[in-house]
Order: structure tokens, then C-alpha cells, then sequence
């Protein structure tokens, strides 16, 4: 089974809730009904689905029973009502594939993938990453961050990694718009809107769908914008987007699981809470400055 996925709309790359328990890691404990109630609260403002386990859920410092149980409880609360795109992130391929394997038998209709992490990977290497992945059957959403991977799936690489038949998007998050056009004058694949900061560049220029990091905090907005864009209503959606963009600019700075988070906790609509290791607590400087973008924003909306 290869498959496609309906990309079209906002996916949001969910955080995750903790908390505090002597016993577990880092005396942190993932919170599994407040990132139930999250799902469901995402979903009912018209998100199209949800990207557990990526960076922003803090996959990387979760224990394997934990980061099971997330996607299976991502796949409970959706509930039919959108797709699950489970990151299937790992050092080897060997490792990503299992997660692969997991998250289909736990009902996820597609996974996120990253290059090799913590290893720089050849071209060649990267191909074979996502061939062997693609052994698990599910639809693969590859994943472009060349920051924190050190490789940059470029427009060519893109379009090799297209003739795998279950590589059927790609989350570009360089922050090069013109990349939509190359990608797409070479392959048949969807460019989805990886980072916040530049959705309305890339949806300009051809993106279709948006895996998101501040839809968390804003989802009801995060949906209207998308809307916005993919009717071509770009004057209205720029309009609003201004009104966004300053606290979506969090999204792209090394503080981004932190600052959303924040940002959840002062909208209120959503738990946030703290973060585990490596991720420390944000600067009492950084702290003001994602307040002060998040309450900006929200005046902003509340003015509108």
C-alpha cells in the first residue's frame, strides 16, 4: 500500500504536553490527556490533521514506549476526522523505517521524514534512507531542514527522491520561496509550507498544503489564512498574515518549541508548559519578547 495523502490544509506539527513526576525522565512525564484534548481542540478548528513526534512534539527526547504512545493516542483523537503524519525521524534507516512500521500498524496515515539525523549524508545515502522507509508502505512526507540536519534537500535531490513512488510531498523549510518553482518544474510532488514565517511566499508560489509550528497557539487564524491563500484571496491574506507574522518568526529561531509553547499559554486556549532536555527555559529577554509578539498578534486579531 503506497497511497496518497490529502495534503491540502493546515497540519499542525503538535507539541507536547508534560508533566512534573519525579520517576520519569528529566522529572517530566508526557502528559498523554492534555495532548489528547489538544488534538481534539486542533481539530475542531478545522485543522486538517496533526504531525506528531517531529521536532516540535520533542521526539528526539522521548523514551520508545513514549513516542509510540503519542502517535496512537494523535490517531484516537484525530478520530477519522483528518490525517496523522507521524515523524519517523532516526539515525539510520533501519531505525526511521521501523517507526514507519509502527506508526502504520498504529493507524497513522502517512510519516515525516527526515534525512539520516546526526549524520551528514551523501546524496546517495539520503536516496537509499528514504527507499528503505519506504518499505514500511505508508505515503512518506519528506523533510527539508537543512539547519538541524546539515543536508539540504536541494530541488534536484527532491526530484530523485520523487520517483519513489511513496514520497508524495516535501516539507521545505529553508526559507528559499523560490524553491517551490524549481521543485516543481522538475517533479511531480507536493511542496508543502514547512516554515511559518514564509507561508505566505510559498503559498504565492505554489505550495499546497502547511505543516505548522504556530497553528498550536492560533489555529483557528492558521486555518483562515490557509483558506485565504488557496482561494487566491492574497489581499485579505496578506492582511492578516502581517498581523501574524512577528510571533510566527519564532517558529524559525532555535527557541521554537519554547517559544509556542508560550505562546499556547498565553492564548489560553491550549496547555503549553515546560520542556524537556536539551530544551532549557527560555531567556527572561526571550520570554518578553515572545509575550510581547504573542499579545501584539492577539490584539491584532481582536481588533479585526
Amino acid at each position: 500500500m503506497t497511497g496518497t495523502m490529502d495534503l491540502g490544509g493546515v497540519i499542525v506539527a503538535t507539541t507536547l504536553a508534560f508533566r512534573e513526576d519525579d520517576s520519569a525522565p528529566a522529572g517530566l512525564a508526557v502528559d498523554y490527556d492534555r495532548f489528547a484534548e489538544h488534538v481534539d481542540f486542533l481539530m475542531r478548528n478545522g485543522c486538517r490533521g496533526v504531525g506528531p513526534n517531529g521536532s516540535l512534539g520533542e521526539y528526539s527526547s522521548l523514551t520508545d514506549d513514549e513516542r509510540r504512545r503519542v502517535i496512537q493516542v494523535a490517531v484516537e483523537a484525530v478520530d477519522g476526522r483528518g490525517v496523522v503524519v507521524a515523524g519517523a525521524h532516526g539515525v539510520g534507516s533501519h531505525q526511521a523505517r521501523a517507526w514507519a512500521e509502527l506508526a502504520r500498524e498504529d493507524g497513522a496515515d502517512g510519516v515525516l521524514l527526515l534525512p539520516p539525523t546526526l549524520y551528514r549524508a551523501n546524496e546517495g545515502e539520503v536516496i537509499a534512507h528514504y527507499e528503505e522507509v519506504a518499505k514500511a508502505g505508508l505515503p512518506i512526507m519528506a523533510y527539508n531542514n537543512p539547519f538541524d540536519t546539515k543536508v539540504d534537500l536541494v530541488p534536484s535531490l527532491v526530484a530523485k527522491l520523487a520517483e519513489i513512488p511513496e514520497v508524495v510531498a516535501i516539507k521545505e523549510f529553508s526559507g528559499d520561496v523560490r524553491r517551490v518553482y524549481e521543485i516543481r518544474e522538475l517533479c511531480d510532488i507536493d511542496v508543502i509550507a514547512g516554515a511559518d514565517d514564509v507561508l505566505f511566499e510559498l503559498m504565492v508560489n505554489g505550495a499546497v498544503g502547511w505543516f505548522a509550528g504556530y497553528p498550536n497557539a492560533f489555529p483557528k487564524e492558521a486555518v483562515e489564512l490557509y483558506d485565504l491563500c488557496a482561494r487566491g484571496d492574497w489581499h485579505e491574506a496578506k492582511a492578516l498574515y502581517e498581523q501574524l507574522v512577528a510571533v510566527f518568526r519564532w517558529d524559525s529561531r532555535t527557541e521554537f518549541v519554547q517559544a509556542i509553547k508560550l505562546s499556547m499559554d498565553i492564548c489560553g486556549n491550549s496547555y503549553g508548559g515546560p520542556t524537556r532536555p536539551p530544551r532549557g527555559p527560555l531567556s527572561a529577554e526571550q520570554h518578553a519578547q515572545v509575550t510581547a509578539d504573542t499579545e501584539r498578534a492577539l490584539a491584532a486579531l481582536a481588533a479585526r
